[in-house]
């Protein structure tokens, strides 16, 4: 039986619930544990066998890399393990959703990262931060989880636009949830933790916002909302379950999706050794550049993704990204910078959101948690691999190599996206 149609009362309320998360980032964490460890840590530490391996790293490029990146690199190798972990994680979390539910899904993934930002408030050394991130990246299911939630409660003519909304509501929340970090971070009160209170109210916030999820949210599963309804109407004739149609094969998706966030992701990664390197700018200089991107890329996703066809705003976004891969490799000017950083927020704000909608179409209603898992899993498996490659050549052949390399692999890109990915019949008779 097809599922019942989402009143707009009940979509506005899931939107609402869904996407408060602040995701605050604190640079200065990893400085922390590394002159704490390299002070009162024995060389055989978790911390400083990580660290020397990233220096045998450093000194196998035949350009050297300034110490002020040690941080960048560990920070670097974090992120690649958590995305790694959720790669490994996403397609369970994914099927456990189709099983028992988004909402408990979600409840369980809420609970994991309580218990991720609690080992955070107690990380007095970095094992115990290490541990946090590993529990992190393992019950981190918010975003996949939005996004069944969002297809789950749109129709094909919804579809697309509730995906940018999902999609600016974390922008916004990436763009300003690091300056809150950096204010909360300047609060110490424990000295043998001194991110303790931002990490502390990042707790409280997960907690009230899990609170509110367990009194407020719905179930959206539609197989669980059909049950709900045939037990108050069971009078009514049932609707027969529509015939799907495959237009993108699954593996055609899921590949798009690894081989752009694999490029994007090692540019993105590479941005703040580029910033440094000609125009010697700060950290402070480089967020706020992260930060227009992320700001711009919630506007446009607000109004104008929405309005797109998800395979048109792909297509904007992989030409985009290709000439600002352009662009950076031949750069000269900070003008020409904040363009190719124009560009980027272009592609930030479409290719993701029109990839999860046109993947979203393919899937059946009882199989598209664990759909939607799959492909973030391929993701995320670039995400892992993007930054240390890219990385990798940017050291090794320098930074008009290794951009020109980017654009060509996105090239690549852009003839999956023109070439092979088509729109599904039922995108165009809705509009």
């Amino acid at each position: 039986m097809a599922s019942q149609p989402v009143s707009s009362a009940q979509r506005k309320q899931i939107l609402k619930v869904s996407f408060t998360f602040i995701l605050p980032l604190f640079p200065r964490l990893l400085e922390f544990y590394r002159n704490l460890e390299s002070a009162d840590a024995s060389p055989n530490s978790v911390l400083n066998r990580i660290l020397q391996g990233l220096n045998a790293y450093k000194q196998s490029f035949s350009r050297p890399i300034n110490d002020r990146y040690d941080i960048v690199l560990l920070g670097g190798s974090l992120g690649s393990l958590f995305s790694l972990l959720q790669a490994i994680a996403s397609p369970f979390i994914g099927s456990l959703s189709d099983k028992y539910g988004r909402r408990t899904a979600l409840l369980w993934s809420m609970a994991g990262n309580i218990a991720s930002v609690a080992l955070w408030v107690a990380a007095t050394d970095f094992r115990t931060f290490l541990a946090s991130r590993v529990v992190g990246g393992l019950s981190e299911g918010n975003v996949q989880l939005a996004t069944a939630m969002a297809a789950d409660i749109s129709d094909e003519k919804q579809r697309g636009s509730t995906m940018a909304l999902v999609g600016a509501c974390f922008s916004i929340a990436f763009t300003f949830g690091p300056a809150l970090g950096a204010a909360l971070a300047n609060v110490e009160t424990v000295a043998s933790n001194p991110f303790a209170t931002a990490a502390g109210f990042s707790l409280i916030l997960i907690v009230v916002e899990t609170l509110y999820l367990y009194l407020y949210l719905p179930e959206t599963l539609p197989s669980s909302r059909s049950s709900e309804l045939s037990n108050t109407s069971s009078s009514k004739p049932k609707t027969p379950a529509k015939i799907r149609t495959r237009t993108n094969s699954y593996l055609l998706l899921n590949s798009t999706h690894f081989i752009f966030i694999l490029f994007f992701s090692g540019m993105e990664f590479s941005l703040p050794f580029m910033t440094y390197d000609l125009f010697a700018y700060t950290s402070a200089q480089t967020g706020k550049l992260l930060g227009f991107m992320g700001l711009l890329a919630s506007i446009l996703q607000g109004g104008v993704t929405r309005k797109l066809h998800p395979l048109r705003a792909m297509q904007l976004g992989v030409v985009s990204c290709a000439a600002s891969l352009f662009i950076l490799g031949r750069l000269s000017t900070e003008a020409g910078l904040w363009t190719a950083a124009s560009l980027l927020a272009i592609t930030t704000s479409t290719v993701v959101t029109g990839l999860n909608t046109l993947s979203s179409f393919e899937a059946a209603e009882s199989e598209r948690g664990g759909k939607l898992g799959n492909h973030r899993s391929w993701g995320q498996a670039g995400r892992a691999l993007g930054p240390l490659l890219f990385c990798t050549l940017y050291w090794w052949a320098g930074r008009e190599v290794a951009y020109a390399i980017g654009a060509a692999g996105m090239l690549g890109v852009c003839g999956l996206v023109f070439g092979a990915l088509k729109a599904p019949p039922v995108t165009l008779s809705s509009r």
